[in-house]
């Protein structure tokens, strides 16, 4: 029997079931919890705003969308936004999920740190941004009461989430700092990375090879 938790539906397709192995394989309890909280949230903000979505496609991309900070994803060269959405997008593809879908999903991750981007794509693109700055940053948080919002945490525990998921993030691309060029991710090097250097856009423009 599915689990619901706050009135919404744990998607237990094969193929849902089949996203949340590889999370509990490659992933950790602090990845499991935030995943599961992303996709709550995520969802909870859809039904509040009388948003229709598609529930698996969403949980899936909530599963995947950090699992390119894992070394099983981790590519020694991209955005681990990317390696994720790679990762999902192989992962339906295998499972003979339509273009169409693997491509809404790869989005979804691809954008979920996007400002200004992601929250104007297609639902399943805008709830995971939105899932993702609830449990993150806190955004928009009295969208959602107390009493729902201590259900779902109840059910996937912050512990201390704060303080371990910066860690977390740079963890997973302090091999590949310059990947988090022009992204939100670069933040997270200049706190914890040390002697992190970060491109400068307008460097890049100045020092180009054109010769005017």
């Amino acid at each position: 029997m599915a689990q619901r938790i706050a009135n919404i539906i744990i998607p237990d397709s094969k193929l849902a079931i089949g996203a949340a192995e590889l999370l509990r394989e490659h992933g950790d309890s602090l990845l499991w919890n935030h995943s599961h909280r992303v996709f709550l949230f995520g969802a909870l903000q859809g039904e509040r705003n009388k948003i229709k979505y598609d529930a698996e496609l969403l949980y899936i991309s909530a599963l995947f969308h950090d699992l390119g900070l894992t070394k099983q994803y981790s590519s020694p060269d991209k955005r681990f936004e990317v390696d994720g959405a790679n990762a999902a997008r192989d992962y339906l593809r295998q499972n003979g999920v339509p273009e169409a879908s693997s491509s809404l999903v790869w989005d979804a991750i691809a954008l979920h740190t996007t400002i200004g981007i992601a929250q104007y794509k297609e639902p399943e693109v805008a709830l995971i941004y939105s899932g993702v700055g609830y449990d993150v940053m806190g955004e928009n948080f009295e969208s959602i009461t107390e009493d729902v919002r201590n259900t779902v945490v109840s059910s996937f525990p912050r512990n201390n989430f704060k303080n371990k998921i910066l860690p977390a993030f740079l963890e997973g691309f302090k091999h590949k700092p310059e990947t988090t060029f022009g992204n939100i991710k670069a933040d997270v090097c200049a706190r914890l990375l040390p002697d992190f250097k970060p491109t400068n856009f307008c460097d890049c423009v100045l020092h180009s090879p054109w010769q005017e």
